[in-house]
């Protein structure tokens, strides 16, 4: 009955372990916010520097497996080559250890005190920012506390001579690096599996010796996770898979057949760390160095062999010609959505493309609309479906984003956004409405006078102003006072203009220059354009509040 309790309390002190990792890892993700948009941002084709990247991001959110979707979700999305980011992947493997390290500090008689000073925070604090800190706090307390009572529960296996013949066997390189490889697939953590190898070493049923396969098998089955991100995405972001995979086992069978190889020398891998003072005795400890030192190696040995393992795995897994269908997003994935700062972006950069798409359906229609090109007109229309489509996904990704717990700011970036893709989508409908007028121009063989042209020309030229001035400062996100002047003179300009055309058309209805027929195309146009550059007015200030401060102040 007793074992029956212990087993319990282990399991008990599993779920703690892992909601504390969790609880953790979204606390410190969501304190990071921008500065780890940022950060991502600034990936070069550099693998050393990617690699580096690749580690402060992942100590930051405490889970290669995020980072690495979160990778295949931005090759997926076209944002970055396979070139790029296997250096990142790399470095998530080293940043992924920092767990591993703190869970080999005693700090279990303090541990209560991060819980209680976290759960204060949480439940009284105003603000989101302090929160997230109160989250990192307890979910840090938590964690500890599940590693301390599995720790304390695992006796009973020392009894077990099953167990025992278990560790004895698993001992052995190949069927370590399996059961390893295993077990972490199924969980998919490698700084889980590794943490409760740890809590097991610490209660002395397993030593370094018997598991030290087994750790390396634990790394080989971290390349899961990636694997499931790229099971629905693109050729490209499957390679990235496959490369992490081939790095990690290769890895796995050099490291595993030089220590075989110490075995029978003096210089045992369990003989050298007891030898290290503050390892000796410590056999969590040793686990941790030992996971840390396998990622350390795999990233000096192979990162500078990347480019080969690349061209390896495009032999296995060649490259195919992939051509994005248009009735698709580019931006969004909802791999990314484990990484709310990312999937901010990803909705700017999809906005962005929405917005250019808008303004070149625009210029189509007007074109269609001056020199009467049908092939134009059908193109309008099939850029409208493509305009509607992705208008719909991306308010849909937006509801998503904000039903996570983001940063205010962000929130108020997704409000911001929501609002300009209305009036962007509004612009594609004029568009089609332009090329409804030139359908009946071509088919009833309109022709406009003279000036009547010059002027609907000089208007366009305004709108597309606008228009350019109008996505540039949307697209920046930020104030640009010339910008914002231009924007604010150019709408002016063009409301007057219409005002003045109109007047004009009605002098040239009563000279009889101009017919009932046109005059309604005609007029419909000024509407038209009118509305079309006050919504691009309206997509060059969706722009936070907070930055539009300044433009008040100058203007």
């Amino acid at each position: 009955m007793e074992t029956f309790f212990s087993v319990i309390k282990v399991l008990g002190g599993l779920g703690l372990f892992l909601i504390g990792m969790k609880m953790m890892g979204e606390g410190l993700e969501l304190a990071a916010g921008n500065k780890l948009r940022t950060m991502l941002q600034k990936i070069t084709s550099n693998k050393f520097i990617a690699m580096i990247v690749g580690v402060l991001v992942t100590a930051v959110i405490q889970s290669s497996s995020a980072t690495d979707a979160m990778v295949v979700g931005f090759v997926n999305a076209g944002l970055m080559d396979i070139y790029q980011s296997i250096g990142i992947l790399f470095g998530s493997k080293i940043g992924t250890t920092a767990t591993s390290l703190l869970l080999s500090i005693d700090i279990k008689a303090y541990v209560p005190i991060f819980t209680f000073v976290g759960a204060l925070v949480i439940t009284f604090a105003k603000k989101n920012n302090y929160r997230y800190y109160g989250q990192i706090a307890a979910g840090f307390g938590i964690l500890f506390m599940g590693m301390g009572m599995m720790s304390d529960n695992f006796g009973f296996l020392k009894e077990s001579d099953v167990f025992a013949d278990m560790v004895s066997t698993m001992s052995s390189p190949v069927l370590g690096l399996l059961v390893g490889m295993v077990f972490t697939g199924i969980i998919q953590s490698s700084s889980a599996s590794v943490g409760i190898l740890m809590a097991l070493a610490a209660s002395g049923v397993v030593s370094l010796h018997d598991c030290v396969y087994i750790i390396f098998g634990m790394n080989v089955g971290a390349c899961m996770p990636v694997f499931l991100s790229a099971a629905g995405a693109n050729r490209e972001s499957k390679q990235v898979a496959l490369s992490n995979f081939l790095t990690s086992f290769l890895a796995a069978v050099l490291i595993s057949f030089i220590v075989a190889m110490l075995d029978f020398t003096p210089y045992s891998v369990t003989a050298i760390s007891e030898s290290i003072p503050f390892l000796k005795g410590n056999p969590a400890g040793q686990i941790s160095i030992m996971h840390i030192t396998f990622n350390v190696l795999r990233t000096i040995i192979f990162l500078p062999l990347s480019t080969p393992i690349i061209k390896l795995t495009k032999l296995v897994l060649p490259d195919i010609d992939e051509e994005r269908e248009k009735m698709e997003t580019v931006y969004l994935d909802t791999r990314i959505l484990t990484t709310p700062p990312m999937a901010v972006l990803q909705v700017e950069n999809e906005c962005k493309r929405l917005g250019d798409l808008a303004r070149k359906n625009y210029h189509y229609a007007m074109r269609a609309f001056f020199e009467g090109d049908e092939h134009l007109i059908e193109k309008v229309h099939k850029n409208e479906k493509v305009i509607d489509f992705l208008t719909h996904e991306i308010t849909r990704y937006i509801v998503k984003i904000n039903g996570l717990d983001i940063v205010d700011s962000d929130r108020k970036t997704m409000g911001v956004m929501y609002s300009a893709i209305q009036d962007i989508e509004r612009i594609g409908d004029h568009a089609e409405n332009i090329t409804e007028h030139a359908k009946e121009m071509i088919l009833n063989k309109v022709k406009f006078t003279d000036d009547a042209m010059k002027e609907l020309h000089h208007l366009d030229e305004l709108v597309t102003k606008l228009l350019d001035d109008g996505l540039t400062l949307f697209n920046a996100q930020s104030v640009d006072f010339d910008i914002a002047k231009a924007v604010i003179e150019t709408e002016s300009s063009l409301d007057s203009h219409v005002k003045i055309y109109k007047f004009n058309h009605i002098n040239r209805m009563n000279a009889g220059t101009c017919s009932a027929e046109n005059g309604t195309i005609y007029l419909d146009m000024l509407t038209i354009l009118e509305r079309v550059g006050d919504h691009a007015n309206n997509v060059a200030f969706s722009i936070p509040r907070n930055k539009l401060g300044s433009i008040a102040k100058r203007t």
